[in-house]
């Protein structure tokens, strides 16, 4: 049986969905969220010594971080999906860019725009915090939001394309991006001015069965 360890309101919310797309039967292990610090429990470094979600176990099998996860889970229960093209086609090659696209791109810009924007907030010395938000505003004035206007655009570009991140057809790259999209919905500020088709996206995406299903087993999640 699949054991998916799930913390509360991170990507381990995309594998639930991609099993629920699958079909496939699973049991979820659930973790909470430290109050105050965000940080993952202790109890996390028991299933994956960087104590980190998502994590699966399937057997004696343990398989972290999700682009590792998604390509475990459609080799070994779908490659009859649909949710990956044939290998060796340009759909292939665009599935594979957008799947590495989520974390090797999209992520860290928006994860240095909640670190900037949480210092900002940050109880310290009165005379330190001028000082802690003019940095802050420099580094996200100058290059985060630069940075995260220009990937915005581009994936907006790209989905002039098709309705889904690899055209025509919904796939597993769709499910991996969704949480970058969601970040930047939550962080960055989506619009209908600016980018419509990535609204769209998100609203078939959140649409669908199979993410509703996940939502209701995986509990409260704000980014949805």
């Amino acid at each position: 049986m699949i054991i998916v360890h799930h913390l509360n309101n991170s990507r381990s919310q995309r594998i639930l969905w991609l099993l629920e797309e699958l079909g496939l039967p699973y049991e979820i292990k659930r973790y909470q969220r430290d109050a105050k610090t965000m940080l993952a429990p202790p109890e996390l470094l028991k299933v994956h010594p960087l104590g980190k979600s998502p994590v699966i176990t399937d057997g004696d099998i343990t398989v972290a971080e999700s682009g590792a996860i998604v390509e475990y889970l459609l080799d070994a229960y779908g490659e009859a999906s649909g949710l990956r093209p044939a290998r060796g086609t340009a759909d292939f090659r665009r599935y594979t860019y957008w799947l590495h696209f989520a974390e090797g791109s999209a992520m860290p810009p928006l994860v240095m725009k909640l670190v900037f924007e949480k210092i900002k907030s940050t109880p310290m010395p009165f005379f330190v915090k001028p000082i802690a938000r003019g940095i802050s505003d420099k580094v996200l004035s100058s290059f985060v939001d630069p940075n995260l206007a220009r990937q915005m655009a581009f994936m907006e570009g790209e989905l002039a394309e098709g309705p889904w991140f690899v055209g025509a057809n919904f796939g597993a790259a769709d499910i991996q991006m969704s949480f970058p999209v969601e970040a930047a919905n939550q962080r960055a500020g989506l619009s209908k001015a600016r980018t419509p088709r990535l609204l769209d996206w998100l609203a078939r995406a959140h649409a669908r069965p199979a993410y509703q299903r996940a939502l209701e087993r995986g509990g409260k999640y704000d980014f949805a």
